[in-house]
């Protein structure tokens, strides 16, 4: 498991966590060993003096015990805290790519549980292996034959509980289950409440509601009883040994052993072994069984999707599409349906539409937010995705542009981007790359801008603008959409809400929710009704408009036909093609190609 190999990866955190751990335990051989010897040569040798400094040196053991104890604290949590943020990126990777509807229990509940049991666990363990170890040592430095008494229920008790583990871990896992599915029923609910009381389901809904506690209800039950066998294992390992040699002290004291070690012995067992074993058994009955669910359930990659999503670098086209599927939810109508597209390097595609239609839906696609129920979608490279609503962080305005960026971007790489999008008014407004932003006080436009040089500068070859303009007047959109699509080897895909957008487009795919078409701007006017009733009437034809002229295809599609559709009208090649830049009138065009 990924999570556990960051400890073999921290040796040095190990290494410091045994030596504090040793000191710690220090403390448990001078208990029992002090005791003995202050009573068999102090005491009871008539020589108060010489058992008093034994005493000290075992009180002094405690002292430099405790502050051991104190520096432990601080090495467990240099290796829980790694392990937490390890499985919080994955529980929010897995929630982003599959859509995992339990993930606020994980993030919540379970991510909290792992956090507090995994840092539980490393502490119980390591204080019952050093302090075993230094009881076990002392009782053989007192008189071996005190081992025969005390090692065999020892044993005994850790044997059944380890037979215990696995059963608890089952019906532990089940208690996790009911618990997400609790979770993830009531924030269906609250979403719901006013539908449920529309519809007058409250008894239904509240019926359902009680079966899953009742699960849940009963899964902790099993789990207590199986408890009920700790308790016995504590009581075979711990309290036995007790009993076992109070019962053969006659024959110990016949046997070489003194009254001094039958004390120390009494000590390690009652001072040392049995706290140490029952804070091991608690930890691992219940929060250990607890964490390995926990973390088996975070870390599973879960039910593979039919649908994927696969960056390949090296592939023919920038964006290919491959019978892809899918629908928000099983009973609901796909709203992609068996779609194939290829979108090739240097690409310069619009999505145009009625709302709702799924242009957004399309966009998530292949940025990999979403996940096709089926087909294939494969990447030539990254890509970058900026989404209608912009984010903006409270930070400068250097770290918010070259957040997407692996290195820090120069400032003249941040400086040409905002020439080239548009905002770079906007930074020097905002007192230039290192001045503080304020989220609050951006406009949305604004918050666009500073969206649009941040995808900019990036690395990413592949820029998906969804109705990332849509704040912006249409100089502006214009000025943006530009600059990505003249970034070298650059892909462009734009869902568009301006008939502007489309004009600029080498390629337009049109979504109408019976089939898909495609072509450029001139020949969906000229073929299509509903492309023409979506653009407006009154932009047909405008003499505003100069189409995108050819200059050659490197992909084998003829510029001249342009793009084609496959036999069932669901394929579709967007091709490379330049335009010539459009007039001031072109900017001005104000249509609406649907917005999502």
């Amino acid at each position: 498991m990924s999570e556990l190999r960051l400890l073999r990866a921290r040796p040095s955190v190990l290494a410091r966590l045994a030596a504090w751990s040793a000191l710690e335990a220090g403390q448990t051989f001078l208990l029992g060993y002090a005791l003995a010897r202050a009573v068999d040569g102090g005491f009871l040798a008539h020589d108060p003096a010489h058992g008093l400094r034994w005493l000290a040196a075992a009180a002094l053991a405690v002292v430099l015990g405790a502050y051991g104890t104190g520096r432990v604290h601080r090495v467990v949590a240099d290796l829980v805290e790694p392990v937490r943020d390890a499985l919080v990126r994955r529980v929010v990777d897995r929630a982003l790519r599959d859509g995992d509807d339990a993930a606020v229990s994980r993030l919540t509940h379970q991510v909290e549980i792992a956090r507090d049991t995994f840092a539980g666990l490393v502490l119980v363990s390591r204080t019952f292996a050093f302090t075993a170890a230094g009881a076990l040592a002392g009782l053989f430095s007192l008189a071996p034959v005190l081992l025969l008494v005390v090692t065999p229920p020892l044993l005994a008790g850790l044997t059944l509980f380890a037979l215990t583990l696995r059963p608890m871990a089952r019906r532990q896992e089940a208690f996790l289950v009911a618990d997400e599915s609790i979770a993830t029923e009531l924030g269906a609910l609250t979403s719901g409440l006013r539908d449920i009381t529309a519809a007058g389901a409250e008894e239904r809904v509240t019926a359902d509601a009680r079966v899953r506690f009742a699960d849940e209800y009963r899964a902790a039950r099993a789990l207590a009883r199986w408890g009920t066998l700790r308790v016995l294992a504590v009581g075979i390992g711990g309290r036995l040994p007790i009993v076992l040699l109070l019962v053969t002290a006659p024959w110990l004291l016949t046997h070489g052993v003194s009254a001094g070690a039958l004390v120390g012995a009494l000590a390690y067992l009652s001072q040392s072994l049995l706290p140490a074993l029952q804070s091991l058994m608690q930890g691992l009955g219940t929060s250990g069984a607890r964490l390995a669910v926990v973390l088996r359930r975070l870390t599973a990659e879960g039910e593979r999707q039919p649908g994927a999503v696969s960056p390949a670098g090296g592939a023919e086209q920038a964006v290919r599409l491959r019978g892809v599927t899918f629908a928000y939810g099983p009973g609901a109508a796909p709203v992609v349906d068996g779609l194939d597209l290829d979108v090739p390097y240097g690409g310069h595609l619009v999505v145009a539409g009625p709302s709702g239609i799924g242009k957004s839906t399309l966009a998530a696609l292949i940025a990999g937010v979403l996940r096709p129920d089926s087909g294939e979608i494969t990447l030539g490279g990254e890509r970058v995705l900026v989404p209608q609503e912009a984010y903006v962080f409270t930070a400068t305005v250097r770290e918010n542009l070259g957040y997407l960026c692996p290195e820090p971007p120069t400032a003249a790489a941040l400086l040409a981007s905002c020439t080239a999008v548009g905002a770079l008014g906007l930074v020097e407004r905002l007192g230039g790359l290192d001045a503080k932003l304020d989220p609050g006080a951006l406009s949305a436009g604004e918050c666009q801008l500073l969206a649009l040089a941040r995808a900019h500068v990036a690395p990413a070859p592949l820029v998906l603008l969804d109705e990332a303009t849509c704040h912006l007047d249409p100089a502006a959109e214009a000025l943006a959409e530009r600059a990505f699509a003249a970034r070298p080897g650059g892909t462009l895909i734009v869902v568009a809400h301006r008939i502007g957008s489309a004009r600029r487009a080498g390629c337009v795919l049109l979504m109408d929710g019976t089939h898909t078409q495609c072509g450029t701007h001139e020949e969906l006017l000229a073929r299509s009704s509903f492309y023409c009733e979506l653009t407006g009437s009154d932009l047909i034809g405008s003499e505003a408009s100069h189409p995108a002229l050819p200059l050659g295809d490197p992909y084998g599609v003829d510029p001249v036909a342009g793009p084609r559709l496959a036999g069932d009208g669901r394929h579709v090649i967007a091709h490379r093609a330049a335009g010539q830049m459009e007039t001031a009138g072109d900017v001005g065009d104000r249509g609406s190609l649907g917005r999502e």
